[in-house]
This record gives C-alpha cells, sequence and structure tokens, in this order.
C-alpha cells in the first residue's frame, strides 16, 4: 500500500526507534486504510483457502494496490504522504497512564 516501501523503509522514513510499532504511530486516515488493508486481505485469504505465503504475500500486495488506487481515485492522499503523529499510541497512553495515577 506504500507504493513499493516495505516494513523497513516505512519505519525509517518516520524515523522511528528499533522495534517501534509503526501501527502505532499512524494518524487516523493512515491507521483505518491499514487496518481496512488488513481486514481484507484476512477475508480474501479465507474465502480463497490461500495456504502458501507466496500466495499469501502476492495477495497482500494485490489488496494493498486495489486499496491505493481507491485512495487515489477519491482525490485521498496516499499513506506515504500523510504526517507521523508527533506522539506515539504508546506515548499518549504513558501519559494517560501518569494522569490517572495522580488523580
Amino acid at each position: 500500500m506504500y507504493n513499493g516501501e516495505t516494513a523497513d523503509d516505512i519505519a525509517k522514513r518516520k524515523g522511528l526507534r528499533y522495534r517501534e510499532d509503526i501501527l502505532d504511530n499512524m494518524g487516523s486516515d493512515e491507521l483505518i486504510a491499514n487496518l481496512f488493508r488488513i481486514s481484507q486481505t484476512e477475508q480474501k485469504l479465507r474465502k480463497d483457502n490461500i495456504k502458501t505465503e507466496k500466495e499469501a504475500n502476492d495477495t497482500h500486495y494485490t489488496i494493498g494496490k486495489n486499496i491505493r488506487e481507491v485512495i487515489a481515485k477519491n482525490g485521498g492522499t496516499m499513506p506515504e504522504d500523510l504526517p507521523t503523529p508527533e506522539k506515539s499510541l504508546k506515548q499518549l497512553e504513558k501519559e494517560n497512564n501518569k494522569s490517572l495515577r495522580k488523580n
């Protein structure tokens, strides 16, 4: 869905630390697109009884490409062009937990 970028490429572009979760560092539009891609891929893997890793990878790529086409057709912003939030989900959770403990 990221025009050929690997997970490592995305992490580097977003400036993430080693092993920091990419999904925790997305704004809502990017996260929603990725969750939709994941959901659609899972459905297709089940529906078509896909078993091999190569077929699963090909399916994953095709679904991502299709979602990219819909985003472009609707005039949306491509995932790689969306801003990375200043704080990750983990950072926000940590801050929230600290404030809850104070109260």
